[in-house]
């Protein structure tokens, strides 16, 4: 089939790309290698943007949050994943998430029913010679990944990244667990199985003994990512991490003492039916069978169905900051742009926004013409210049946005203050930026 350019990876970064280029008249072939034949050990269906860790896209607050800003800089540029995500949001306090199979489905459909996308079921081996996005993310099949060492010179970096259980709430004993957002922020949005201290300290002894999946010999020495960190590596970094982690009680008042728990286990809907929840942080790489068991001693958990349990799988990324140019455009071979997880940025929502500036910038050199890249002063700016020259190449490790990526306001400022003035800045640098750059409305 004839087409201007050639999007490799039907994720959320590569959906992203394919839906902006395709907006933009250009004729989109999109290479998926998950219904031709090939799967990944994190995948379960065919899906375009399936989401395999969790089904959130965390905090939508732009006024005081750094992703929650990306999400309003990616909905003024007419994304794609984020009308489908605003479309099929769950409840989750001041969070955005998702019903991840509706998700998936709008995604899929939209880019399906696009005349200007062909979406071709098969594997791509080699690096194109034609314009193209590589938008594979971090389980790149071993062939192509190959073939990105030998172009750069560069061996991929890897790390592991874990996937939580997710237990169907009839299954839950509400008469032991309560609703109720931290802070009462949001509404009673989360599911909250309480722990005394001699509970909270059993369990986390039951997680530090369970049995864990054994790793390859050619695994042993690949890292976790921190935002990412399996429930039982945290536990055995000391008797309080999980306490001040994922599992702190400060902020959530159990109806039946009126006090804040010693320890808290929180469920995020995960779907919009509301039948399946989300263990809030509960990544793990424990063998199925030693899953049931611990997670079960979880007051309120006792009779949890599991609709999923967790899992374990190795991620990787490239060197980016060594490797591609300020345009996402890998310098030694410039027809190839990178985009998504793949480049080193962590979440969903950074990777589909990795992925549409990666198609804005191919969209512009189609046309004969360079956008100029975001400014840093936005969200969208701050993550591109992070993955692309602004951290140490030496020391590279996936990134989520933050104000710390951003240049910092003035000084002056009251620290209550700071934020307000970063995401108030950042709105207006957009504004200059689309209008300098005459980027088109989103259509």
């Amino acid at each position: 089939m004839p087409f201007d350019i050639h999007i490799v990876g039907g994720g959320l970064a590569g959906s992203e790309a394919a839906w902006q280029l395709a907006e933009a008249g250009f004729q989109v072939r999109l290479s998926e290698m998950r219904g031709g034949g090939d799967s990944t050990p994190a995948h379960e269906t065919e899906r375009l943007a399936e989401m395999v860790c969790s089904n959130s896209f965390r905090s939508d607050d732009a006024e005081n949050n750094a992703v929650g800003l990306l999400h309003q800089e990616m909905r003024t540029l007419g994304s794609l994943v984020m009308r489908a995500a605003d479309k099929h949001r769950v409840p989750a306090g001041s969070a955005l998430a998702v019903d991840r199979e509706a998700f998936a489905a709008e995604v899929t459909r939209a880019i399906e029913n696009h005349p200007k996308v062909t979406i071709i079921r098969e594997r791509i081996d080699v690096l194109p010679d034609h314009p193209a996005i590589i938008a594979t993310g971090p389980l790149t099949g071993s062939q192509l990944a190959e073939a990105i060492a030998a172009e750069t010179g560069q061996g991929a970096l890897a790390f592991f990244d874990a996937i939580a259980p997710i237990v169907h709430r009839d299954s839950i004993d509400m008469s032991v667990c309560w609703m109720a957002a931290r802070w009462d922020k949001g509404g009673k949005d989360y599911i909250n199985c309480p722990m005394d201290r001699e509970q909270y300290e059993s369990f986390v002894q039951a997680l530090r003994d369970g049995e864990k999946t054994e790793f390859k010999e050619w695994e042993k020495d690949t890292p976790y990512f921190e935002g990412c960190m399996p429930i039982e590596v945290m536990a055995e970094r000391g008797i309080d991490t999980l306490r001040y982690g994922p599992m702190k009680g400060v902020g959530l008042d159990d109806p039946r003492t009126g006090r804040w728990p010693y320890a808290v286990v929180q469920l995020r809907q995960d779907n919009a039916l509301g039948t399946l929840w989300n263990m809030v942080g509960f990544q793990t790489k424990l063998k199925h069978a030693e899953q049931v068991r611990i997670f079960r001693t979880i007051p309120g958990l006792e009779n949890a169905e599991f609709a999923r349990l967790g899992g374990i799988h190795r991620n990787s990324f490239i060197n980016s900051p060594r490797l591609l140019d300020e345009q996402l455009r890998l310098k030694s071979k410039p027809n190839i742009r990178f985009a998504g997880q793949i480049t080193g940025c962590e979440g969903y929502v950074e990777s589909a926004a990795v992925g549409l500036m990666a198609a804005r910038f191919a969209s512009a050199e189609l046309n004969g013409e360079q956008l100029a890249s975001p400014p840093p002063e936005t969200a969208l700016g701050a993550l591109l210049g992070h993955i692309t020259g602004g951290a140490d190449a030496e020391t590279f490790q996936p990134m989520n946005v933050n104000f710390g990526l951003m240049p910092p306001p003035d000084a002056r400022l009251k620290k209550a203050d700071r934020k307000k003035a970063y995401t108030d800045r950042a709105r207006a640098a957009l504004a200059m930026w689309l209008e300098r750059s005459r980027v088109a409305e989103p259509v």
